[in-house]
């Protein structure tokens, strides 16, 4: 992240009134249809189905007497469960948006600690730097994947990126894997030397107490406590550790590339003030796109992150509103003449996201 850069300022101007009749017209659907903005019982039933898809592979491994084989295929539900974890519990859990009550959202937002991440750099990560600075290189975290994959038209370009459409899909599934061995420690060092956080900032003695804590918890229930009980070589373990991350890790990965890193969308960069073309509402219509939403099981499993949209400018609601306010948003960004972007599969979306790759990869041209 380049901190030489000003401080990103959005601009203030909708002459069109986008934000204001949106939000007072979504207000009125919950307030009409009396109902809050956050999770419900389909919600506690799906998390209860993440969990149990999660969990239940992992005691069965511990306890049956199945084949390495079996156990190989379960560490691949796990994966599964460990995504829809994340997706649909972990992240509603730290917007604020699974429950009316701050207790349940800190304890459904901590469930990351089982994912293998840290509530603190998340928080950081995805609420304050993705969520405000969507898709501004130098600023938006998610599109810094080091020097190995070039997101946007503004990193720097290397001869190896013409290959990056190819060789991409391998990489992206070692994300939670990354952060239960590296991720957690770089970027609590980084926030914490910027100061950044996410609400109160935290004590750094604490924050470096909890990352330490957690992995070495992290380590004993997922690595030493298998290799205790099960007889069967270390190095199979470590296998089965490494199938359940890349499986969460490509599913994760694929699903928040599809958001923001395709064709459709913008990547803008701030004029020499720092100041932004667009309002911060308007900014996300054109930096964010969504995909499949008319899919149930899409819709079901991806924890509304299909909806991209509805989620970027309302963050604090559940996704399981999204489908329900998505016409609202849709009709009236068609209203004030702003984009509304969507793939209508996620077919289509991952053509788009690798061609746009490919794109990416290819030499610029020197301007004269």
């Amino acid at each position: 992240m380049d901190l030489s850069q000003p401080h990103i300022r959005f601009s203030r101007k909708d002459s069109a009134n986008f934000f204001r009749t949106l939000n007072k017209r979504v207000n009125n659907y919950f307030k009409e249809n009396n109902i809050k903005k956050t999770g419900n019982w389909q919600l506690h039933l799906k998390a209860a189905i993440m969990f149990s898809m999660f969990l239940t592979p992992y005691f069965l491994i511990l306890t049956l007497n199945i084949s390495q084989w079996w156990m190989l295929l379960l560490t691949i539900v796990m994966g599964m469960g460990m995504a829809g974890v994340g997706m649909n519990i972990m992240h509603d859990g730290n917007h604020g948006s699974y429950s009316s009550k701050k207790w349940v959202n800190k304890f459904m937002g901590g469930t990351i600690y089982i994912l293998a991440g840290n509530v603190y750099n998340w928080q950081v990560q995805h609420n304050v730097l993705h969520h405000t600075y969507t898709n501004i290189h130098g600023h938006d975290e998610d599109l810094d994947a080091g020097r190995i994959i070039r997101f946007s038209k503004h990193a720097q370009w290397r001869r190896f990126h013409k290959f990056q459409h190819y060789y991409s899909i391998f990489l992206y599934g070692l994300l939670t894997f990354n952060w239960a061995i590296t991720t957690d420690f770089k970027q609590t060092k980084r926030y914490l030397k910027r100061k950044l956080s996410y609400g109160k900032m935290p004590n750094p003695i604490k924050q470096w107490s909890t990352v330490a804590i957690t992995k070495l918890i992290y380590v004993s229930v997922w690595i030493m406590l298998p290799m205790l009980i099960l007889s069967i070589a270390w190095w199979k373990i470590l296998i089965g550790f490494f199938v359940m991350h890349y499986t969460a890790g490509l599913i994760l990965s694929i699903v928040f590339q599809l958001a923001h890193v395709v064709e459709e969308t913008d990547m803008p960069l701030p004029d020499d003030t720092g100041s932004m073309k667009n309002t911060w509402a308007i900014h996300q219509l054109f930096t964010t796109v969504n995909f499949s939403t008319k899919n149930k099981i899409v819709n079901w499993f991806t924890g509304g992150l299909n909806h991209q949209v509805e989620h970027h400018i309302f963050p604090n609601i559940s996704h399981i509103h999204y489908s329900k306010i998505a016409e609202i948003v849709k009709e009236t960004a068609r209203e004030c003449n702003l984009p509304y972007n969507e793939y209508k599969t996620t077919r289509a979306a991952i053509i788009a996201h690798f061609k746009y790759l490919k794109e990416m990869g290819t030499k610029p041209a020197i301007s004269s």
